[in-house]
């Protein structure tokens, strides 16, 4: 496969005994890198300086990327905490860094170099990024407070680690008889796993069973009981570690004077300040809150047909919405699901997207940690070039990973000899496995989180980025979504769904006239949706907020009225968002609020053509390849020809576009 260092690394071989040597040599040629920078003396360059710092951040990225991945997919669970052990033992290492004087006094010195003074691009850009990540190590600070800083941000690790392997390794489980099953197909009963007692069924805390499930089954006190497990997975371990986490990014933020942890982390990001945050919220909620009632009644008034008493409950929404999609627009999303078998999906979405940005994609062998990884070879179709690879991992299994995401396991980087270093990912993901005599068939919904969870891949192995730190995703986490919620829109477009929705039997194609109903379907209950990642991103802002003394009960409480469904009693579902302890804190608003422009980038698709490769083209070359290497406003500016606006995604949602969704201070930032 080329240049030796550009081979994808052999995951048979994993051991627990391989991490932990990986860990420790990793560590050892960190420490020799750094040595290098303390030990340079004067004159310092960048060479001597900030090279090595970068050396450092590819060989403990790339010790995740070999080790500490593991822990998230890995069959043996012994093999998975020595994964989980390895991202810690990496991640503190790092992180003290941060904190060593001597490199802080190296790194300003060469600041005040001529050399520094003229840096352009990337180089300029890092060196003001590494002097960021110092400030945060509170080299400002009283000694006694730094220390405190860096104690307090070493437990942060420990805890963010193991909230993760809580959820992954959680199992619960309802178990049901054939009748309770009700309302769902053969084909999905035929996915359940046997319960212990004969002829009963599991259905398990993944995707592909609560999802179908609460938009099926008859039973209303099934759908209720189904989603109190749901909502209370890993709740005993995890609820007193996101606590404890919420205490110490608080006391973090305070030895920094700063008012919450979400003015700490947000002055590195789009948004800049909790309350353009806040305005944000304020402009949609009002409307969306008007719209989502009308939805909740259209909802009430099919509950009391069915003789059911009571408001309408987290556990019913799903279940009428699809009732609604088959009655009124004849979209059954299981007979939908007939349409989608997953390998008619993906050549589909690379057929697409190689078209669109230029790309080629080969299937290839390699040595990977399950039988059911696929991998592609990424090529340039101009110039044939081999640019990338990518692993996918989509059906769930016991302690893997429970959610979808994209993981970053080598960073595009350019090379000291001039080269360029291969990017290399991974889509982890948790979809409708085959079944006895049918393949893997993909809900609709489904189809939109490949292509979502595809959109990071492509900015992931798509990079040019001279350095790793501004390879890929790597880019300000409140634009981080755009590029994945863009890749949402072509999963809509009747025109490209009819060039791979075929019947896994039949072949025959997805009826015009069934298409037609299922992209007219797109906006039914939107406010409902959009009301329910608002009370994520409210919730998340609350924890993080100014208040010394957080309630979290009451948090929960009052940021679950927003969503417009009664709180669950004896649940707490904050236990297991991953993502308030996977880099989205004081950030779920992100979602939201790259989606703004996601959308705004696909107007400039709608105008030009969906499938122009013209445009593909350039949102190659202005975004994905771009990555963090500019601000993201202007690479919204570079991509848009203008500045970037808020109507499209104000008109989507049934708003009409009077003010900006953004705060008019943040203009020069967010370019809203």
């Amino acid at each position: 496969m080329g240049n030796s260092a550009d081979e994808i690394f052999d995951y048979t071989a994993i051991t627990v005994p391989f991490i932990e040597e990986i860990a420790s040599r990793a560590i050892d040629e960190a420490e020799r890198l750094r040595s290098e920078v303390l030990d340079a003396g004067s004159p310092r360059t960048y060479g001597n300086t900030l090279a090595p710092l970068e050396a450092v951040e590819e060989v403990l990225s790339r010790a995740f990327g070999e080790a500490g991945f593991m822990g998230y997919v890995h069959t043996d669970p012994e093999v998975r905490a020595a994964g989980h052990a390895c991202s810690e033992r990496i991640s503190k290492w790092h992180t003290d860094m941060a904190f060593d004087p001597g490199l802080y006094q190296a790194v300003e010195a060469f600041r005040s170099t001529e050399q520094a003074v003229a840096l352009t691009g990337e180089r300029a850009r890092y060196l003001e990024f590494v002097r960021r990540d110092l400030k945060k190590a509170g080299h400002h600070l009283p000694p006694d407070s730094q220390a405190r800083v860096k104690e307090l941000s070493s437990r942060m690790i420990e805890l963010g680690v193991a909230f993760a392997q809580n959820i992954a390794e959680y199992e619960d489980a309802l178990e049901v008889t054939r009748e309770d099953l009700d309302g769902l197909p053969d084909t999905y009963i035929d996915s359940l796993p046997p319960a212990e007692e004969e002829g009963n069924f599991r259905v398990t805390m993944a995707y592909p069973h609560v999802v179908p499930f609460m938009e099926n089954a008859s039973r209303r006190d099934l759908r209720q009981r189904l989603a109190k497990k749901f909502s209370n997975r890993a709740v005993e371990s995890n609820r007193p570690i996101l606590e404890e986490a919420v205490a110490i990014r608080m006391e973090i933020a305070t030895l920094f004077s700063e008012p919450s942890w979400a003015h700490h982390r947000l002055s590195e990001r789009m948004a800049k300040t909790p309350e353009t945050v806040e305005g944000f919220y304020d402009l949609l909620l009002g409307p969306l809150q008007e719209a989502g009632r009308r939805e909740v009644a259209r909802i009430a008034e099919l509950l009391r047909s069915d003789g059911e008493q009571g408001p309408v409950q987290s556990w019913d929404w799903r279940y009428y919405d699809n009732r609604i999609r088959r009655t009124e627009y004849g979209v059954d999303q299981m007979e939908v699901a007939g349409y989608f078998p997953l390998d008619r999906v993906l050549e589909g979405m690379l057929d697409l997207t190689g078209e669109m940005f230029g790309v080629q994609y080969q299937r290839v062998e390699a040595p990977v940690w399950h039988e059911d990884v696929i991998t592609y070879a990424v090529f340039d179709e101009a110039s044939g070039e081999h640019i990338s690879n990518f692993h996918m991992d989509l059906f769930p299994r016991e302690g893997k990973f429970s959610h979808a995401a994209a993981f970053t396991l080598v960073k595009g980087r350019r090379r000291g000899d001039g080269s360029y270093q291969r990017p290399r990912s991974a889509i982890v993901a948790n979809f409708t496995p085959p079944s006895e005599g049918a393949p893997a068939l993909l809900q609709h919904s489904e189809v939109l989180t490949l292509f979502h969870e595809f959109g990071h891949i492509l900015h992931q192995v798509l990079t040019r980025a001279e350095s790793g730190r501004f390879s890929g995703t790597s880019t300000e986490w409140d634009f981080v979504e755009a590029a994945s919620q863009i890749m949402e829109n072509w999963t809509w477009q009747p025109e490209i769904l009819a060039r791979f929705a075929f019947h896994h039997r039949t072949r025959e194609p997805l009826p015009a006239e069934l298409l037609e109903r299922l992209t007219g379907a797109k906006l039914l209950n939107i406010a409902i949706s959009k009301l329910r990642q608002a009370s994520f991103g409210l919730l998340d802002m609350a924890l993080h907020g100014p208040e010394p003394e957080k309630d979290i009960d009451e948090i929960l409480a009052r940021s679950n009225e927003v969503s417009l469904f009664p709180l669950q009693e004896g649940t707490f579902s904050p236990a297991s968002f991953g993502h308030l302890m996977g880099g989205y804190d004081a950030g779920y608003y992100g979602y939201l609020w790259s989606e703004v422009f996601g959308d705004d980038m696909w107007r400039r698709f709608e105008e030009e053509g969906i499938a122009n490769p013209a445009v593909g083209m350039d949102y190659r070359r202005e975004v994905l390849e771009v990555g963090g290497s500019r601000d993201a406003i202007e690479t919204l500016r570079a991509f848009l020809g203008r500045e970037p606006d808020n109507g499209a995604f104000l008109r989507k949602l049934g708003i009409t576009p009077q003010r900006s969704c953004l705060a008019d201070s943040s203009k020069d930032e967010a370019g809203a």
